[in-house]
């Protein structure tokens, strides 16, 4: 008996539309413990067009930069209230807002320490395998030491770093493909 191939898929559209059960666009409750903060942008492609159906997943340790993860074996709190995980899809317009609480500082190789950020994992048609990015904070004196910051040519590292705007909301947007303009991702 001879088996053809199975054909290779892309990552969408049923890796958000079938699970909605999981979209949550405040990762917080009124006892989380931490400083709030909402980040929204919006997903496009490199010509600037709209991606409407992408999803983000958030992970992120807490305020005090435990993960509530068996892995994390630091000597440091577990908020009960606090989970570090959402999924945010995108409106029509490619566009995302979602609520949590700046994380604390997390362990690095070799003894350092990385600054405050969130995983992000990127899903979207067209994609064969999603893309692993990150969310750094403004002004976020720990940025200048972080490891894996310190990896991105400085020209670049402004794809990483979400900016606060006049109301407080921090603006990040993910750019699919381009040049020097293209989100900065990550291989694992």
């Amino acid at each position: 008996m001879t088996l053809n191939a199975t054909t290779s898929h892309t990552v969408g559209p049923y890796y958000h539309i079938g699970l909605t059960w999981l979209n949550r666009e405040d990762l917080t409750v009124a006892a989380t413990l931490g400083e709030r903060v909402a980040i929204s942008g919006q997903v496009v492609d490199g010509n600037g067009d709209v991606v409407n159906d992408a999803m983000l997943e958030v992970w992120q340790a807490n305020a005090a930069g435990k993960y509530d993860h068996p892995e994390d074996e630091q000597d440091k709190a577990v908020d009960p209230n606090f989970e570090g995980f959402g999924r945010v899809p995108v409106d029509g317009e490619g566009r995302f807002r979602f609520t949590t609480i700046k994380p604390g500082a997390v362990p690095g190789l070799k003894g350092t320490t990385q600054a405050p950020h969130l995983v992000v994992l990127v899903f979207a048609r067209g994609l064969v395998k999603h893309l692993l990015t990150r969310i750094y904070f403004d002004g976020e004196p720990m940025n200048g030491d972080d490891p894996l910051l310190a990896c991105v040519p400085a020209e670049r590292r402004g794809t990483l770093i979400a900016k606060p705007d006049e109301a407080g909301v921090h603006q990040w947007n993910v750019i699919l493909q381009g040049t020097d303009k293209e989100t900065v991702f990550f291989d694992y």
